[in-house]
C-alpha cells in the first residue's frame, strides 16, 4: 500500500526555533505526515524568541514523539520515513550525532535516519565556529548528512524576517525534492521587475 511521504522534524534547544515551526506549517497542507522530535532545551528557546506555546507547535505535526521516549518509532529503522531534518540544530544536538553516542530520540531518530541512508538535513545555528565544530560537521557530511546553516539569500530580496525564514525553509524542503514554493528561484523575475542587464543583451 502506498502511503504518503513521512518527514520527521526535530527542534533542538538553538536559537531559531521559528526555523522548525515554519517548517511544519508549511508541510502540513501538503501531503507530507510530520512526526514533531521537540527537546526540552526547544520549548524553553521557543517561549524567549516566539509567543507560540509549545502545544500551538506540537498541533502543528501529524504526530508527536517525547524526546524522552527512547522506543517510539522514529527509533527504529523499520519504521519507513523518507528522512529526517532538525531545525535549528544545536551543536549539542550536531556533536551527538557525530559521534553515534546518543541520549534522547531527538539525535537518535538522526542516527537511524544516517544508519538507514535516508536523507538528515541539519540546520547547524552556532557563530562562529571552532575547530572542533567544523570536525564534528566534516564528520557528518562523510556519513551522510547535509549541513545546512541557516544563512540568509540576499540575493532574493527580503523584506522582512518571514522572507528570509521561508526562504531558508523553502531551500532545505528542496533537498527532499518538495517545492513548497517558498523560494525564490535565481534568475526568476519578480512582478514588474526587469532582467539584469547581461539578461537582456543575451536576448538581444
Amino acid at each position: 500500500m502506498s502511503r504518503p511521504k513521512r518527514i520527521i522534524v526535530g527542534i533542538s534547544g538553538a536559537s531559531g526555533t521559528v526555523f522548525g515551526v515554519r517548517l511544519l506549517e508549511t508541510l502540513r497542507p501538503l501531503a507530507v505526515e510530520t512526526h514533531l522530535v521537540m527537546s526540552r532545551s526547544a520549548e524553553v528557546t521557543l517561549a524567549h524568541e516566539t509567543d507560540r506555546k509549545v502545544a500551538d507547535v506540537r498541533a502543528l505535526a501529524d504526530a508527536c514523539h517525547s524526546v524522552k521516549d527512547i522506543g517510539a518509532a522514529p527509533a527504529s529503522g523499520s519504521f519507513p520515513a523518507d528522512g529526517m531534518i532538525v531545525a535549528p540544530c544545536s551543536i549539542r544536538s550536531m556533536s551527538e550525532i557525530a559521534t553515534g553516542v546518543t541520549s534522547n530520540l531527538l539525535t537518535r531518530s538522526a542516527d537511524v535516519t544516517l544508519k538507514e541512508r535516508r536523507p538528515l538535513v541539519l540546520l547547524v545555528r552556532e557563530t562562529p565556529l571552532h575547530t572542533g565544530h567544523l570536525r564534528a560537521m566534516l564528520t557528518l557530511s562523510e556519513i551522510g548528512a547535509v549541513i545546512m546553516p541557516p544563512v540568509p539569500a540576499f540575493y532574493a530580496r527580503p523584506e522582512t524576517i518571514d522572507d528570509i525564514v521561508d526562504h531558508t525553509v523553502g531551500r532545505a524542503l528542496d533537498l527532499f525534492g518538495i517545492d513548497a514554493g517558498l523560494a525564490r528561484r535565481w534568475g526568476e523575475l519578480r512582478d514588474g521587475e526587469s532582467p539584469p542587464l547581461h539578461v537582456v543583451r543575451r536576448r538581444e
